[in-house]
């Protein structure tokens, strides 16, 4: 830690001293005239139901995609499987206030082609109100709007070398004419990812320990395609279509070695090799009219949208195994997979402000139609115990409605209740193995805000919110799959929702310092589990990861601060943030069987620091520290992973260009490690990341660049409390 914080110190310090001996220096009178950036907004801003990461204007963009700012964002973690989480719970990504088709590994390749250059805010609603279909937190994606007349826009090239080279580009345009907007934006990334794993299985029964090593190459080629068109009717009508495509062109290469071993004696060993290729095309479009009443703030916003997401998959397995015996025998497993998934929504939004009273009603509903369907088939010579083809289908409704009223009481009290009742009705099967399920259930979910004021520099606020977080389509899928490692994967037809309860407390004074507590509650969840499941022959033997439910009490208990500060004229912006963790999984460990820590107690935190126009010279510098673990359900983390990015740009204004050099965990390689706990045994993985090294990006911008927000008015920018 002390290797990263101590240069980055060195660095600031030495810009700090170097601007005010040039600010003694030179007249007082003197005016910039060429200033690119120009900071209006601190770069962190603490509200009562979110925090505000404002980047437009923010040298950290500068060759980054959406994806990397993420990173970066306070509150916001990565796991190593790329999934996001805002202060360790699961999120719901929206962009522009609309819930992203994405998750997963799909989100991250989909938000690395759209460019960081378009991002105006990231905004992680740690209590989202009842609008947001939110099963835990949102980060909400705010792109730059811009509606100046004429055409303008942008040109990005970027090449990222970490263990092998990357490549990056993209071309934005905006035009703009009396009442019609056009947006359109081009991407294409050529991207090769390289991991390395190191597995340490360790089974009860016969005190079984399995050591796997892991080396894995990914590439993909990405091109991306977004258009949206807005046409005024006129001062109170609009209506605007979105188009998106996306595509991911991915293949990758592993291969494997393993060594098990039973009370300390030799069992058997084997060298797995595996090569993959697939393409994934994916369509979005979305319909949108909006009624907008100027003086009497009433809003209406309908959307209409369809989504077409496919993948075809084809990846080939060879396994060689030697016994203790000496015996020698092979798989070979061939997996083709067609998947295709489609979705359906309408939604309609209501906002009206309720004249002298002062407050603001909402409310809204939407109906989502889902149908996922995944075939797989296997080819080769298959060891026992598997099936060689099977079709799984998925089909849902969710119909939900919702309602919130916010309201100022006193001139300090801010007030927001609201409720949502989802409804869901799904059924799941397999075509070949007859199993099926079919189930219905509804969930009120109620959310509370309460904000004092009792001056300008010191309030108070407690929010509260119930959640529920469904299963994934793919999760309950039960077709058993190897996986790149030597072992084998398959959903659970079985798994359950999981709700859960969150109240926070949060305390701002001198509009700089926050301090904040949360407790959160749960009595039941799905996690990844491992079975065994033996042969005829011990060759036969699979060890199985797939989801299951976990019932038991899960108490998390937090506590955060928070300060913003700028310096030397507002040039150094510093976000500071340090939070203190602990999980009482007591309950949850002696239902479940398992052997992991009944508490868990950790720390994290994380810095922003960015100086704007160093020496007059349009010279932007950010830096990023985060110190974080990683715990979640039945898996702790086994290392604090320290991650790092600094980098400089240097803008031309006269030219409209700009070069950027960026350095990413340069002083530590970040190794995501950590051990989940089955009732069968215990089983750990390290993977050491590939996101480090640099990365050089040179931006060309034409036409004006002024930007705003997508906020019009009042309602919205206060309806749903503290936005």
């Amino acid at each position: 830690m002390k290797k990263i914080l101590a240069p980055v110190a060195l660095l600031i310090g030495t810009l700090a001293f170097s601007q005010v001996e040039k600010d003694t220096i030179e007249s007082k009178a003197k005016e910039i005239e060429e200033v690119t950036f120009v900071a209006r907004k601190p770069t962190v801003e603490s509200k009562v139901d979110r925090t505000v990461f404002n980047v437009a204007n923010s040298s950290i963009l500068a060759g980054n995609t959406t994806w990397d700012v993420l990173r970066m964002t306070p509150l916001v973690s990565i796991d190593n499987n790329d999934a996001l989480k805002a202060e360790g719970e699961s999120v719901t990504v929206y962009i522009n206030d609309r819930k992203s088709v994405f998750t997963g590994k799909e989100l991250k390749e989909y938000l690395q082609t759209m460019p960081a250059d378009n991002l105006m805010k990231i905004e992680v609603i740690t209590s989202p109100s009842s609008r947001y279909e939110a099963s835990g937190s949102v980060i909400n994606i705010v792109l730059k709007k811009r509606d100046d007349e004429g055409l303008k826009g942008s040109v990005t090239f970027n090449n990222r070398q970490n263990t092998q080279n990357s490549q990056y580009t993209n071309l934005n345009l905006n035009y703009h004419k009396k009442k019609f907007t056009q947006t359109l934006v081009g991407s294409y990334s050529d991207n090769v990812w390289v991991q390395k794993n190191s597995l340490l299985n360790t089974l009860y029964e016969n005190n079984e320990v399995t050591k796997i090593d892991n080396d894995i190459i990914y590439k993909g080629k990405n091109p991306s395609i977004s258009s949206t068109s807005e046409y005024e009717i006129n001062d109170k009508n609009s209506i605007g279509a979105i188009f998106e495509f996306y595509k991911g062109i991915r293949s990758n290469s592993s291969e494997t070695n393993a060594i098990i071993n039973q009370n300390d004696n030799f069992e058997r060993s084997y060298i797995q090799n595996q090569t993959s290729s697939s393409s994934n095309p994916t369509f979005g479009t979305n319909i949108f009219y909006k009624y907008y009443d100027k003086e009497k703030n009433r809003i209406l916003d309908v959307s209409l949208g369809t989504n077409y997401d496919a993948e075809s998959d084809n990846s080939y397995y060879l396994k060689n195994t030697l016994t203790k015996t000496g015996a020698a025998y092979v798989d070979e497993i061939g997996v083709l997979t067609d998947v295709e998934n489609r979705n359906y929504y309408v939604k309609i939004d209501y906002t009206q402000s309720l004249g002298k009273s002062g407050g603001t009603f909402e409310v809204g509903g939407k109906m989502n139609f889902n149908n996922n369907v995944i075939p797989n088939s296997l080819y080769g010579i298959l060891p026992n115990g598997l099936s060689k083809n099977d079709t799984f289908r998925y089909e849902d409704n969710i119909n939900s409605l919702y309602a919130n009223f916010s309201k100022t009481f006193f001139k300090k009290l801010e007030t927001r209740i609201g409720i949502r009742y989802e409804y869901i009705d799904y059924k799941i099967g397999q075509d070949i193995a007859g199993t099926s399920r079919k189930d219905s259930y509804g969930s009120f979910l109620p959310n509370l805000l309460l904000k004092y004021s009792f001056s300008d520099k010191y309030d108070l606020s407690l929010t509260y919110n119930r959640n529920l977080w469904r299963p994934w389509y793919s999760e309950f899928n039960p077709f058993l799959l190897p996986r790149n490692d030597g072992l084998y994967t398959r959903g659970n037809m079985d798994l359950n929702p999981n709700p859960s309860d969150r109240i926070y407390m949060k305390f701002g004074f001198l509009k700089k310092y926050f301090l904040s507590a949360r407790y959160t509650f749960t009595n039941q969840d799905y996690w990844t589990d491992y079975v065994v499941e033996n042969g005829a022959k011990p060759e036969d033997k699979k060890t199985i990861s797939q989801e299951s439910n976990f019932t038991g009490n899960v108490h998390k208990y937090f506590l955060y601060a928070n300060t913003n500060q700028s310096f030397l004229k507002n040039k150094l912006s510093v976000n500071f943030s340090f939070g203190w963790n602990y999980i009482d999984n007591s309950d949850f460990n002696e239902r479940n069987d398992l052997k992991g820590d009944k508490y868990l107690s950790y720390w994290a935190g994380s810095s922003n620091l960015t100086y704007t126009n160093l020496f007059d010279k349009n010279i932007n510098l950010s830096a990023w520290v985060e110190v974080s673990n990683q715990n979640n359900g039945n898996s702790y983390a086994n290392k604090t992973n320290i991650f790092h990015n600094i980098s400089a740009t240097k803008i031309f204004p006269k030219t409209q260009m700009e070069f950027s050099l960026q350095l990413m965990n340069i002083f530590g390689r970040p190794n995501f490690d950590s051990t989940s706990f089955s009732q069968i045994g215990t089983f750990r993985n390290s993977s050491k990341s590939d996101w480090y090294g640099f990365s050089l990006t040179f931006v060309k911008r034409f036409g004006n660049q002024k930007v705003k927000e997508n906020t019009k008015t009042d309602v919205e920018k206060n309806s749903g409390g503290g936005k």
